[in-house]
């Protein structure tokens, strides 16, 4: 007995797919278009390398499409910044295309042949995306959730779909009571479901539910019903699970004496391979690194020479892998003696940050000489953000799991450094240390690609602080 039509939504995987295939698609509809019938000179289709020439074409897009963030489904649901960004994507592809020796072809005699390219990959792309926007990020292909559990976890989760509009149809909630700020999703009461009924009738592909937060026994009407439901086909998820799966955290009511349910290592923990591997990526970037900061240093000195008088390098003590005390090296940003009393956390606008300083924080530059601590082992390139041993003390006795984030060694850049700002109070701090044990459980090479994509567009568009 079916209690529910067949799957029509379009989750994130398959909408993320359908973005990768169809903005191939139009890109290769678009360099043929314009380079083939018009017998352009500049990519011929019948050269015995237009294959590589193509798939280098491909890679470029596909890496500056997601540092630019136009496979991010909030920002392709926003027509005025998914144009903005695929602009941005195609102008930087082509510039890197057209100066990448042996995989693309030599420059055109014709310059405003690259002009041709740059256009006839962004025209395709736009029309594809404006379609995809009008139609296909209609409400008749999003997931349709019910929701159950108490006033409180009700309320949080809808205020947290619609701040990271999750593309989902909330159609209604089962509660213990109404809740006056979310007038536009029906209520339900507890005590009148039938659970059954509603999800033939409202065509449910997902219930979100917390029975705990109702005191729901285990064999209860409601749980008999929702094993019916599960064995006929609906998918079941806890609002917690459901919270992270929007968040990417750890969500705060996973964070108490049975953390242990909620929190365990990534399997890549324990991965020798995994872990090898990023010790040997560890050790080529941060040659690398220290080698670019060999030729830009001299910039950096007169910069601080002029707007930052004072000594070029700072150090500092960090808190490092398990625990360990390590000396950590930055390009001073703040003025000399900026703390004269006592430790103090940097804050968005904070006066005692230099004028060079304030550059070289937008840029990241300020971070770049702890390329030594990651070739000397008491750094990674991706790992939770060390702290000052002053800090630690104090948050570990507000913040009871906060020693947890140290079982990894600290990082360069990490996924709560991308996807939460400086954090100067508890409460911050609290919802950062949520996204760096969302990354202990989750690590893996995919989420290390993500953060590196996510840095590198923190960078360019100037966020930091």
């Amino acid at each position: 007995m079916s209690v529910r039509k067949k799957n029509s939504y379009l989750n994130i995987s398959e909408r993320k797919i359908l973005l990768w295939g169809f903005d191939i698609l139009s890109l290769l509809i678009g360099v043929f278009t314009v380079f083939y019938f018009p017998k352009v000179s500049y990519i011929n289709f019948d050269h015995a390398s237009i294959l590589t020439w193509l798939i280098t074409l491909i890679v470029y897009f596909m890496l500056f499409g997601n540092i630019f963030e136009i496979y991010n489904l909030k920002v392709s649901s926003s027509r005025y910044l998914i144009f903005k960004n695929i602009i941005l994507t195609c102008f930087t592809t082509v510039l890197f295309f057209v100066f990448t020796p042996r995989l693309t072809p030599f420059l055109p005699s014709n310059r405003i042949e690259i002009m041709y390219l740059f256009f006839g990959m962004l025209i395709p792309l736009c029309l594809w995306r404006m379609i995809y926007s009008t139609y296909i990020y209609s409400p008749k292909f999003l997931k349709n959730i019910l929701l159950i559990g108490s006033n409180k976890k009700v309320k949080s989760l809808v205020k947290i779909i619609k701040k990271k509009n999750f593309q989902t149809n909330v159609l209604h909630y089962i509660s213990d009571d109404k809740i006056s700020s979310i007038p536009e999703i029906d209520f339900i009461n507890i005590s009148e479901v039938d659970l059954i009924s509603i999800v033939k009738k409202l065509s449910v592909d997902e219930i979100v539910i917390s029975t705990d937060s109702l005191g729901v026994k285990p064999n209860s009407e409601l749980n008999k019903q929702l094993v019916f439901l599960f064995e006929h086909g609906v998918n079941i998820k806890s609002i917690e699970n459901f919270y992270e799966e929007i968040t990417e955290s750890v969500a705060r009511d996973n964070l108490d004496k049975e953390f242990y349910k909620y929190i365990s290592f990534s399997k890549n923990h324990e991965n020798k391979f995994y872990l090898s591997f990023i010790r040997f990526i560890d050790i080529v970037v941060s040659i690398m690194g220290l080698t670019c900061l060999l030729f830009y240093i001299p910039f950096v000195f007169i910069g601080n020479l002029f707007g930052s008088k004072g000594p070029l390098f700072y150090k500092q003590v960090r808190v490092g892998l398990n625990g360990q005390e390590f000396i950590l090296f930055k390009f001073r940003s703040m003025i000399v003696n900026a703390e004269i009393n006592k430790a103090v956390w940097a804050k968005k606008n904070d006066k005692r940050i230099t004028v060079f300083g304030k550059f070289i924080r937008m840029t990241r530059i300020d971070e770049t000489p702890q390329f030594w601590n990651i070739l000397i082992g008491d750094m990674s390139l991706i790992g939770p953000r060390p702290e000052r041993p002053e800090f630690v003390k104090g948050l570990k006795k507000e913040l009871p799991f906060y020693a947890i984030r140290h079982v990894i060694r600290p990082g360069l850049t990490g996924w709560a450094q991308v996807m939460y700002p400086y954090a100067n109070t508890i409460v911050e701090q609290e919802i950062k240390l949520r996204y760096d044990l969302y990354y202990i459980k989750s690590r893996s090479p995919i989420m290390d690609f993500k953060i590196l994509i996510k840095t590198i567009t923190t960078v360019i568009s100037l966020k930091g602080q």
